[in-house]
């Protein structure tokens, strides 16, 4: 049975070392800073919530669907979540201004036992992830749906603000109201809530088959064409959200998500559907005039429609960062005929034009891994985590102070902090988390950042951290920027125990039969490693054969591993050792 046993564990080792060496077939350098976001719908309950919260078991039910879209985005790596936080003239949020959206307990202006709002910060907090709040700004859904929010609807207490046509219902981009109502909301939201973003959705006039009209506004003595008032009239809007909400909180990251194509161009033209002259945005004069910190176009387009119009937008984005908006819903055969190369050519595009990030519409369609977006988007894009882009246009570009004092110890590492790390409720200083198998950690490489957005000053050692030897802190503030590094050699002075490293394989290829080792007897726990004769090349590759047959899993890309045998520990008074150990088993690991 021992033989048995050391045998598998021998073919385990293998197995590992083969799937460690498998090269990245794209040979990618990953950036340490990029935009990585998902839209995440909440009307109709269409991404979450799919269980409406009418009483304490629902309403827990409500929380874990939430909580486990989180989790598979964090696995993903994703940075941003883009949360629906203003519907269509409702909200999810305990609201002075306007009511309770339905989608949240099922009947509009009935409020849950808990703030949903509040509670999506947490937990993409707790996970290092940033939560921008997605307003739509200028539809609000049909008359039928404003009757139902009573004496709450914007029609009611705001009539001058709004226009019905064709049984659908607008704010008036036209009237100067429009811009402080709108604003309004933004300013509750941040004055209340550690959010990190305000995105504008539908910032634009509405589309020509809905026949709105407010040229019944437009004075020719304005000195404008009527193009130009219109666009005026959009960037009103943008320009007083951004007042209000800076003069508050001057790091929350303002965006919109425009059209995907800004205007026609000499070459290709945008089919009359773009942001300039088809609804009248001009999102690249509001990253010119540093309005709006960074733009979510909706690339929703192939071939000649997608690639000249990210050159585009990287071409022109004064510097702030534009996250390409990827259509990944028409994967889904019910929307599209896309396929997962048509995707994927869409997000090396983008990556490569150096716009500054990708995002995702929606997150349903990732998180369910529509024709294996999400396996790709882990594996080919996104390996590693990233860091937000720095706000290099904003008011603030000094770095935090660096920590200091580092040091690990019983699988914690700890270090101290001098400068205050809030302003007033409101943190206002994280802390990033590097590991490496080389001294001194180089924390400009992307695949040595473990962990973002720390909010203390200590770090459990877990995951991909426990394979390195060597670790690095810097300090970051809300603005993106980023302390020097605090090193320190860190005293692990051994791998993972093979018990540590077999629960890890089990976890990883859970229920697969041909992996349920056997566990570890008391003597072998006790038992020094022992040495390994070479095994002869075909003997190796014919058992590999016969475990990955029934396995099917995929290959994982990792880093080499190199197994060294520990040697025997010396007097206690013996120097820490400065050797490197090269043993990366972080993608089995949790």
């Amino acid at each position: 049975m021992r033989r048995i046993a050391n045998n598998i564990w021998l073919l385990v080792l293998f197995m590992l070392s083969m799937v460690a060496s498998a090269q990245n077939i794209f040979d990618v350098d990953y950036p340490k800073r990029e935009e990585r976001a998902v839209w995440l719908a909440t009307i109709g309950g269409i991404d979450w919530p799919r269980t409406k919260a009418i009483d304490a078991a629902s309403t827990e039910r409500q929380k874990q669907e939430l909580i486990a879209i989180l989790d598979k985005l964090q696995r993903a790596n994703i940075n941003a979540v883009i949360l629906q936080t203003r519907i269509r003239g409702s909200v999810i949020y305990p609201s002075d201004i306007e009511t309770w959206d339905e989608t949240i307990t099922g009947r509009a202006g009935r409020a849950p036992s808990y703030d949903p709002l509040a509670f999506a910060i947490e937990e993409c907090h707790k996970r290092g992830m940033e939560l921008h709040t997605w307003l739509v700004s200028i539809p609000l859904g049909t008359a039928q749906r404003q009757r139902s929010y009573g004496t709450k609807s914007v029609t009611r207490h705001h009539a001058n603000l709004t226009k019905t046509v064709g049984g659908e219902v607008f704010m008036i981009p036209g009237q100067p109201g429009t811009a402080d109502y709108i604003a309004s909301i933004a300013r509750e939201i941040v004055e209340r809530y550690d959010v990190d973003g305000i995105n504008l959705d539908y910032i634009r006039y509405p589309e020509s088959q809905y026949r709105f009209s407010d040229d019944n506004l437009y004075k020719a003595s304005s000195g404008m064409t009527k193009a130009d008032w219109k666009r005026d009239n959009i960037t009103r809007i943008v320009r007083r959200v951004h007042d209000v909400v800076k003069a508050v909180k001057p790091w929350v990251k303002l965006s919109s998500s425009p059209i995907g194509k800004y205007r026609s161009m000499t070459r290709y033209r945008s089919g009359g559907w773009d942001c300039y002259d088809g609804v009248y945005q001009d999102p690249q004069a509001w990253l010119r005039d540093n309005i709006q910190d960074m733009l979510f176009p909706m690339m929703y387009f192939q071939g000649d429609h997608f690639y000249p119009f990210v050159y585009d937008w990287a071409e022109n984005s004064y510097g702030h960062p534009i996250a390409a908006g990827l259509g990944i819903y028409f994967l889904d055969p019910r929307e599209g005929k896309w396929q997962l190369n048509d995707v994927r050519a869409e997000m090396h595009a983008a990556r490569n034009s150096g716009m500054g990030g990708i995002a995702f519409y929606r997150s349903d369609y990732l998180t369910r891994n529509q024709k294996g977006i999400y396996d790709t988007t882990c594996e080919e894009f996104f390996p590693y985590p990233a860091l937000t882009t720095r706000m290099t246009w904003s008011s603030d570009t000094v770095a935090p102070s660096q920590p200091t004092d580092l040091y690990y110890k019983d699988g914690l590492i700890r270090w101290n902090f001098r400068e205050p790390m809030n302003e007033g409720r409101w943190q206002t200083v994280h802390f990033n988390i590097y590991g490496s198998n080389i001294y001194p950690v180089d924390v400009t490489k992307a695949e040595n950042l473990l962990a973002q957005r720390v909010p203390t000053t200590s770090y459990q050692i877990a995951g991909r951290a426990l394979t390195k030897s060597f670790y690095a802190v810097t300090a970051t503030d809300r603005f993106g920027n980023e302390s020097a590094p605090v090193q320190e050699i860190s005293n692990i002075t051994s791998r993972p125990s093979r018990q540590e490293i077999v629960a890890a394989v089990r976890r990883h290829f859970a229920g697969t039969p041909s992996l349920a080792l056997p566990k570890a007897s008391k003597k072998e726990k006790a038992a020094k490693p022992a040495k390994v004769k070479a095994t002869k090349p075909q003997k190796v590759k014919e058992e590999k054969a016969k475990v990955e047959k029934p396995v099917k899993v995929k290959e994982e890309k990792v880093k080499e591993v190199k197994v060294k045998e520990e040697k025997p520990k010396k007097e206690k008074k013996e120097k820490k050792s400065t050797e490197i150990h090269i043993v990366d088993f972080s993608k089995y690991l949790d």
